[in-house]
């Protein structure tokens, strides 16, 4: 049986938008991130990063720094007792420096790339799954999967929300913060369950 997912976005969703953090130290979780994945992981939902991480092909810091920074999140939630199921990231830019990573790729939000490995890899239903992001593109992707997009007012929320009914989109639900996302997820997917199509 296929597995149902919250797909989040890292920066501005669960932690500050810094803008190209290079080390762990730089990162600043929001609090209540913790007790939201705390309750995807409680309802049998998985928990799964999807996060355009440019910085990488800017030179900004290499694969292996962004690989500490991710280690070092799932631990900081792991000591909070929420789990974060897998951490999915494109490093490409187009005008890098670095052939490795110039191109324009299909793993860049809002291409499906991220959500399609993620499928393969843990069997995710993507039809039955959620996004939650704060940015247009995390919005068009979750559309793009068909998954289920919910739309954070952190980071930069309230600007993705003009410019997305500019483009005449709307996401299924509009939250304050994560926390009241996952809170709407987990609602929407208990009336599902009482009231089946």
């Amino acid at each position: 049986m296929k597995r149902k997912a919250v797909f989040l976005d890292r920066d501005g969703t669960l932690n500050v938008d810094t803008a190209y953090p290079s080390r762990y130290e730089e990162i600043a979780i929001y609090p209540e991130s913790f007790e939201a994945v705390k309750k995807l992981n409680q309802a049998g939902l998985l928990a799964v990063v999807v996060t355009n991480q440019s910085a990488v092909g800017r030179g900004l810091l290499t694969e292996d720094d962004l690989n500490d920074i991710h280690a070092r999140l799932r631990a900081s939630f792991a000591s909070h007792d929420a789990r974060l199921d897998a951490i999915y990231f494109c490093p490409h830019y187009a005008l890098s420096a670095d052939p490795r990573y110039r191109e324009e790729c299909a793993c860049r939000k809002p291409s499906p790339g991220l959500a399609l490995r993620a499928a393969a890899d843990f069997g995710i239903d993507l039809g039955s799954s959620y996004m939650i992001g704060d940015k247009a593109e995390d919005i068009i992707f979750g559309m793009n999967i068909r998954a289920v997009p919910v739309l954070v007012l952190t980071g930069s929320g309230r600007e993705s929300l003009a410019k997305l009914r500019e483009q005449g989109l709307e996401p299924a639900y509009v939250a304050e913060s994560i926390l009241q996302a996952a809170d709407w997820v987990l609602d929407r997917e208990r009336r599902q369950a009482h009231d089946p199509l």
